[in-house]
């Protein structure tokens, strides 16, 4: 069973880690696959430039034998869409490898917001990663009405259960609460703040060295 953990990762930091981590453990997934996207149909371009995001993955991860970097959205022309990217790693990975897709719950909630949304349920499961003592219900007002459906069908609470079938199903995970978010890092950095304990050092010493997410980077790189 793979996770998949995709996001601009502008920078990443111990949110994207921990979770993938405490998802592994708890799912006893065989490995998760951090996946950079280029273009995120979504939300705003990344501040850095894909090289830059790709390499503070790549120092963020290493000595994790359970974590690797998966290039194919940075390589793939064109929007990064989640179905395209779930449909090439099932041509890879065979049609009987679970996969989980791992996201928060502001994504999971945006779901039907995205390209062949539905579709993506006949591709991977979803496991909704969320703060203790959260909780969601599908007749809950925050769950789209397109939404509560999928969700009413799907969701499981049987973390041993996705194992034996590889796509389809709606699992809540919960995870450490940790509220670190990329945005708030690239403004603290822009501050002059030190945003050391909010993401590796290793990664922090790129970020200075490259100038990123400085008033005074390159064009290009924030």
């Amino acid at each position: 069973m793979i996770g998949i953990l995709g996001g601009t990762f502008d920078p990443i930091h111990f949110g994207h880690l921990r979770l993938a981590q405490e998802l592994a453990e708890k799912l006893s997934l065989s490995a998760v696959r951090f996946i950079p996207s280029a273009q995120p149909p979504h939300r705003a371009a990344p501040h850095a430039e894909a090289a830059s995001r790709v390499a503070m993955v790549n120092l963020a991860i290493e000595g994790n034998p359970l974590f690797s970097l998966d290039l194919r959205e940075i390589q793939r022309p064109g929007p990064s869409y989640m179905f395209d990217t779930l449909t090439s790693l099932r041509a890879e990975l065979g049609k009987n490898t679970p996969l989980c897709l791992m996201l928060g719950a502001d994504a999971f909630l945006g779901l039907p917001n995205w390209h062949r949304w539905r579709e993506l349920f006949g591709l991977a499961h979803i496991v909704l990663a969320h703060r203790p003592g959260f909780t969601l219900e599908s007749n809950s007002p925050s769950v789209p009405q397109e939404l509560r459906q999928e969700w009413h069908n799907r969701h499981t609470t049987d973390a041993a259960s996705i194992a034996s079938t590889p796509n389809g199903c709606i699992l809540m995970q919960e995870t450490t609460a940790l509220d670190i978010s990329a945005s708030a890092i690239r403004a603290l950095i822009a501050s002059g703040g030190n945003p050391r304990y909010l993401l590796l050092d290793t990664v922090i010493d790129y970020i200075h060295q490259h100038h990123l997410y400085t008033q005074t980077s390159p064009k290009g790189t924030a």
